[in-house]
């Protein structure tokens, strides 16, 4: 099918979970309305959050319809449907998230819900702590116990956190954000979380939220001893632009650019490359006149079947794809 292939930014969808706070708006000089913004997703083909399309001839139209209609050309050769594998989306903490565990792929056929790996990015200038996988030789018995007694804390991994930290959490492994965070989550696309404690907070309405404890212990991986935090790898310097990959894993590929310039990159078809400005300002050009401009805090699907693009600028900026 032909369709007019071009950059798409999409109108965000905020989650107004108890937990959020108010620096996406504030940072990102988003005209929001006072309120909790926990989460702003970014490019998200869910049923719990679609995208709508915000510029070009696809104004207004759902993500999902264009997908339906040329998922290749959007996605990429690799795909085999129409269902956009990943959800991007902001984080802002000011307060600790539930421990919290999601299935990941082999859990998730067996007991049902959605798989998710994901990574985190730090964006936030703040010192802060995130909690990723148990302390070695934990057991399903001592967890439990603990998390009875409102002292699971001590058996999960505290990592101390800044600007640019890069976290990976595969799916089964307990975890938990930590207040002050700041973060882009970039995920398989899914909404499946099982909390397993929640501080002992009480919500307005005099309720505590629901835990999912049982289903939550069916998915935990108890034989977790990785280290989440990643190291990331230089792989080439020019003037204009240093490349570093920053995590890679069987569901995405994700690299950070330091633009310092213009820099155009050829794309073979096999996937989209999704950019999110982390700081700075990009001028995007593809085609023979056309450009775009994309701000700091927002995010660009470059579809898969655009054969190029050129950024212009001094930014930074985090480039997902798939593997």
């Amino acid at each position: 099918m032909n369709i007019d292939l071009y950059p798409l930014m999409f109108q965000p969808v905020y989650k107004d979970y108890p937990w959020g706070g108010f620096r996406i708006p504030e940072i990102y000089d988003r005209n929001l309305p006072t309120g909790i913004y926990a989460e702003s997703w970014e490019i998200t083909d869910h049923k719990d959050g679609m995208s709508i399309i915000e510029n070009g001839t696809y104004a207004r139209e759902s993500f999902r319809s264009l997908l339906k209609r040329a998922p290749q050309m959007i996605i990429g050769n690799k795909t085999n449907n129409d269902a956009f594998p990943l959800l991007i989306k902001l984080i802002d903490a000011s307060k600790k998230l539930s421990v919290q565990v999601h299935p990941n792929d082999q859990t998730a056929a067996q007991y049902g819900g959605e798989p998710k790996t994901e990574m985190w990015y730090l964006l936030g200038d703040n010192e802060a702590a995130v909690y990723c996988g148990l302390k070695p030789n934990t057991t399903q018995e001592q967890f439990l116990t603990a998390v009875e007694n409102n002292t699971s804390e001590e058996l999960l991994k505290r990592i101390p956190v800044q600007k640019e930290s890069t976290i990976f959490v595969r799916g089964g492994s307990v975890h938990a954000i930590d207040s002050g965070c700041l973060i882009l989550e970039i995920q398989q696309s899914s909404n499946t979380t099982y909390r397993i404690y929640d501080w002992g907070r009480i919500e307005n309405n005099g309720t505590s939220r629901e835990l999912h404890l049982e289903k939550a212990v069916k998915v935990i991986n108890w034989d977790d001893n990785q280290n989440p935090l990643i190291e990331p790898i230089c792989l080439s310097k020019t003037d204009a632009i240093e490349h570093w990959q920053i995590a890679t894993c069987e569901y995405f590929q994700i690299d950070k650019w330091l633009l310092n310039g213009t820099h155009t990159c050829t794309l073979d078809g096999n996937s989209f490359n999704a950019l999110f400005i982390a700081e700075g300002e990009i001028s995007l050009e593809w085609g023979l006149e056309d450009t775009l401009t994309v701000p700091t805090g927002r995010s660009v699907l470059i579809p898969a079947g655009l054969p190029s693009y050129t950024l212009t600028g001094s930014a930074t900026i985090i480039r997902t794809m798939l593997p």
